[in-house]
């Protein structure tokens, strides 16, 4: 049968038209298959694993404190007067002995000079005293004068050295006013600022002028409570641990662990019943100023003796909302998790109080490539 032309031509369209799609279909299948079969062939990834470290370990309780200056000075006058000078830099270092306030200095100088005026009065009429008394010695011999006169001008002496006596006190006492009109520093440390400026009256043994604190060495409060102190006691009865002098650790808010060193050097001698705690007190060295009074601190004090304890590198520590846990590598070589309970950190190294066992290998690295436990994994050492 002959179509016509404008048929056979829509017929031939539409058979080409249906070859194409079938072919498309068929090399989009091929594609998925050939993507697919890589999928499923991907091999497990690489990840390295640690054994858990078994070593022994000295506990360190943690508790949190102040630093504190060994000496605090609150400068006050021991004169009063106008502030005549200033003589330090707020804030500056100073030695024992440095000069930071000066007193208005003229009455003070004046009155030593005053003082020195009745010195020498006394003095000479003391000596005019004796000239009496010794020529009364001499004219009670020939009965020249009466006993009666003769005791009065001895007397006398008596009274003028006495008086020379309280002059010198005197001159004394206005030579250390004069000196105390320079207000120096009793210790060495850091100064704060000038509570007082110049052309103010300084009242003395009242008015604040400034405090200086010392740096070298430093102390750190801090309170233990009740359940620790009594332990500790327990510890010095059996020798396990000095009553005093115990090492201390402490760090700062901003430092990673515990890198100041020192030891205890005072306990209170007794519980507070309020809060059931007591007081202790650590000293440290402080060369290199780090240490300032009032910083917060947190404290690791020396407790019991040393003790075997289960550590891991603590990069292999996750966190799961309030949980922490480590993947260990399980049978055929699969990521097991594992829930733990974490305890200090020393250096890089984690304690594990528990969840982990002597024999588990930890994955240390490549962890981010462990997408849920279970998943193969190849390991390395």
């Amino acid at each position: 049968m002959k179509f016509p032309d404008s048929l056979a031509s829509t017929i031939h369209w539409r058979a080409a038209l249906a070859l194409s799609i079938s072919i498309s279909i068929s090399l989009l299948a091929s594609g998925c298959s050939s993507h697919a079969a890589p999928q499923g062939a991907m091999p497990a990834p690489e990840v390295s694993v640690a054994k858990v470290l078994v070593q022994p370990v000295r506990q360190w309780d943690e508790f949190t404190g102040r630093v504190a200056a060994v000496e605090t000075v609150e400068l006050r006058p021991r004169v009063s007067g106008y502030v005549d000078r200033l003589a330090y830099t707020e804030g500056q270092l100073v030695a024992k002995g440095d000069l930071l306030f000066v007193i208005d200095q003229r009455p003070y100088r004046a009155a030593l000079a005053h003082a020195r005026a009745d010195l020498a009065r006394a003095r000479s009429e003391a000596q005019l005293a004796k000239s009496q008394a010794k020529r009364a010695e001499s004219l009670i011999a020939v009965n020249a004068i009466s006993r009666e006169e003769a005791d009065t001008r001895i007397a006398a002496v008596a009274q003028a050295d006495a008086a020379v006596r309280a002059a010198e006190a005197a001159v004394t006492s206005a030579e250390l006013d004069l000196q105390f009109t320079e207000v120096r520093s009793p210790i060495a440390g850091r100064t704060g600022r000038a509570l007082i400026t110049v052309g103010n009256l300084a009242r003395a043994d009242t008015t604040l002028l400034t405090t200086v604190v010392s740096l070298d060495p430093m102390y750190v409060d801090f309170e233990s409570d009740e359940r620790s102190f009594l332990g500790y006691q327990a510890l010095a009865r059996r020798g396990e641990r000095a009553e005093l002098s115990n090492a201390v650790r402490v760090g700062l808010a901003n430092e990673d662990g515990y890198p100041h060193l020192g030891k205890v050097d005072f306990i209170d001698n007794g519980v507070d019943a309020t809060t059931g705690t007591i007081h202790a007190r650590a000293v440290l060295p402080n060369k290199d100023g780090s240490l300032t009074p009032g910083l917060f601190a947190r404290v690791q004090l020396e407790g019991a003796a040393e003790a075997e304890a289960l550590l891991i590198d603590n990069k292999a520590v996750l966190t799961d909302q309030d949980r922490k846990y480590v993947y260990v590598l399980g049978p055929n070589n699969t990521a097991v998790r594992k829930d733990i309970v974490p305890g200090r950190l020393m250096d890089d190294l984690r304690v594990v109080t528990s969840g982990l066992s002597p024999d588990d290998q930890v994955i240390v690295r490549g962890i981010q490539k462990v997408f849920f436990p279970g998943m193969p994994v190849q390991p390395t050492v």
